[in-house]
């Protein structure tokens, strides 16, 4: 980004009063498009400017990572299993729960692990005495409100917990950035509103938040959801883990395919029906 560029930003974000009406919003989208229209801004810029503007209208559970596909560690689990799921995920923070995923007991940094192992003096590991505070926020938070949360507390990781108190998922400060910034298109992307596409004949791609009781209903199966919720959760729960790309398992006679994933989640899953 310029130097103009990034000044005009700067001036956007400290003296725009943003989302504080709908009409307000409106005005400052035409503004930023007669900007790079005039050839004062950039595309890249009037793209993140109008980033900053839908993440004030964006929830938390909108872009959350759902509770299903969250990898955890567990607070009775040894060493080894903590360095396998750790290496194996690419992740460097992680929600420690005890007796299930509502019991979250803190944040373990990978970090922390990485100094036990090459310290000269061995002690017993207890992830206990090695926990960050958790954040927890309301699946109805606003993404700017988040990203505010995160700056004052200087976290990366925020657990998303349901009216009820009831964990639904973890939201990073990765997802609220790629709302500004965008994504990173992949060979695999398709439109938002394409949640199931026909590929062929008993083939389809579907997003991996494809709810369960809906596959249900357009597959005419009888899929019990009690331990997962989504398509993506039905996977990673079979695996144990967060699947690499490629990777499938066979289930109720059915194919899943993981055909896009990154750190965080899986995104889409080709799934077919075996003959």
């Amino acid at each position: 980004m310029s130097k103009s560029n990034k000044n005009i930003l700067r001036l956007f974000l400290n003296k725009l009063g943003i989302g504080k009406a709908h009409n307000e919003k409106e005005k400052a989208e035409d503004l930023l498009r007669s900007l790079e229209q005039d050839n004062l801004v950039s595309n890249d810029v009037l793209k993140m400017m109008l980033g900053v503007l839908e993440v004030v209208d964006i929830n938390v559970r909108d872009i959350m990572i759902p509770r299903s596909q969250m990898v955890v560690l567990d607070r009775d689990d040894t060493i080894d299993e903590y360095i396998k799921i750790i290496s194996e995920s690419g992740h460097s923070r992680f929600p420690v729960i005890g007796e299930d995923k509502d019991e979250v007991l803190g944040i373990f940094l990978a970090k922390d692990l990485i100094k036990y192992a090459i310290s000269t003096e061995k002690e017993i590991f207890d992830i206990s005495d090695n926990l960050r505070q958790a954040i927890f926020i309301p699946e109805g938070m606003k993404l700017d409100k988040l990203l505010a949360q995160f700056r004052a507390s200087r976290s990366h990781l925020a657990i998303v917990v349901d009216e009820f108190g009831g964990v639904s998922g973890l939201a990073t400060i990765e997802d609220v950035l790629e709302q500004i910034v965008g994504d990173i298109d992949d060979e695999y992307d398709i439109e938002e509103t394409d949640t199931i596409v026909e590929l062929s004949e008993n083939l389809y791609k579907i997003k991996a938040q494809y709810r369960i009781d809906e596959f249900n209903e357009f597959f005419k199966v009888n899929f019990d959801d009690a331990d997962y919720d989504t398509l993506g959760g039905l996977v990673v729960h079979h695996l144990e883990r967060l699947p690499k790309k490629g990777e499938s398992i066979e289930f109720e006679k059915f194919i899943f395919k993981v055909v896009s994933v990154d750190r965080r989640r899986i995104h889409f899953i080709e799934v077919s029906k075996v003959s």
